[in-house]
C-alpha cells in the first residue's frame, strides 16, 4: 500500500479519539484522506457529505453502544470502533471513483476497489493514530492488505454481510480477526478465551 498516512498529530491538537467523534473534524479527515489517495493512485474522486453525514452518526451511535466501561477493554475497542467505522462506509458509499488513470496495475487494490481502498486505508490510519497517541504502539499491517485474493474476498463478503468489514479490517491490520460474531465487541480477555478454547477443540480433534 502506498504512503497515504494522514497528519492526524499535534500537540495544539484534541486526541484522535475524541476529535474523530466530532462531525466537522471527521469531514475534514475524510476529505484529506480521498486527496492523499488522489493524489497518490491518479484516481479522482467524488464524496457525498450526505451519505458521509450520515455513515459519521451511525458509527457514532454503534460507537456508543458498545463502548466498554473496563479500561482494560480500551485497546481492543480500537480496532473495533475503526471496524465499525468501515462499516458504515461501506453500508452508506459516500464515495464514487470517477476516473481512472490512463494506466495503472489492476492488480493493485487501489484500482480493483479504489472507493474501499480509501475507506480501508482511512480507517487503518485513525486506528493507528488512536494506537500511537494512547498506546504508544505502532500499527502492523499483514500482507494481505497488498494481497488481491484477499480483497477479491472482502468485497465478495460484505455484499452479503457488511459486519464481516470489521473482522477484515482487523485481518489487514494484523489481528485475529472475528468471522462469526464480527458485529459483537469481545474484550482481549474473551478473545483470548475463546482462541484457546477453539485451539483446544482442534487439538483433541487431531
Amino acid at each position: 500500500m502506498s504512503d497515504t498516512s494522514l497528519q492526524v498529530h499535534g500537540t495544539d491538537r484534541p486526541p484522535v479519539r475524541k476529535a474523530v467523534q466530532r462531525l466537522r473534524w471527521f469531514h475534514k479527515s475524510f476529505h484529506d484522506q480521498v486527496a492523499q489517495c488522489a493524489q497518490t493512485t491518479g484516481v479522482s474522486f467524488a464524496v457525498d457529505d450526505k451519505k458521509l453525514t450520515a455513515g459519521f452518526i451511525e458509527w457514532l451511535r454503534a460507537f456508543e453502544a458498545q463502548k466498554p466501561q473496563n479500561a482494560d477493554s480500551r485497546r481492543a475497542y480500537v480496532g473495533f470502533a475503526a471496524g465499525l467505522m468501515l462499516r458504515t462506509m461501506i453500508r452508506h458509499t459516500p464515495l464514487t471513483a470517477t476516473r481512472l488513470p490512463d494506466r495503472f496495475d489492476a492488480t493493485d487494490p487501489a484500482y480493483f476497489w479504489p472507493e474501499g481502498y480509501v475507506y480501508v486505508t482511512f480507517c487503518l490510519n485513525i486506528r493507528a493514530a488512536v494506537l500511537e497517541q494512547d498506546f504508544h504502539e505502532d500499527q502492523r499491517l499483514a500482507p494481505e492488505l497488498t494481497d488481491l485474493r484477499s480483497w477479491w474476498s472482502f468485497r465478495e463478503n460484505i455484499r452479503h454481510d457488511p459486519s464481516l468489514a470489521i473482522a477484515f479490517l482487523d485481518l489487514f491490520a494484523g489481528e485475529v480477526p472475528n468471522w462469526t460474531m464480527s458485529a459483537v465487541f469481545q474484550s482481549a480477555q474473551l478473545r483470548d478465551a475463546l482462541g484457546q478454547d477453539r485451539a483446544g477443540r482442534l487439538e483433541n480433534q487431531s
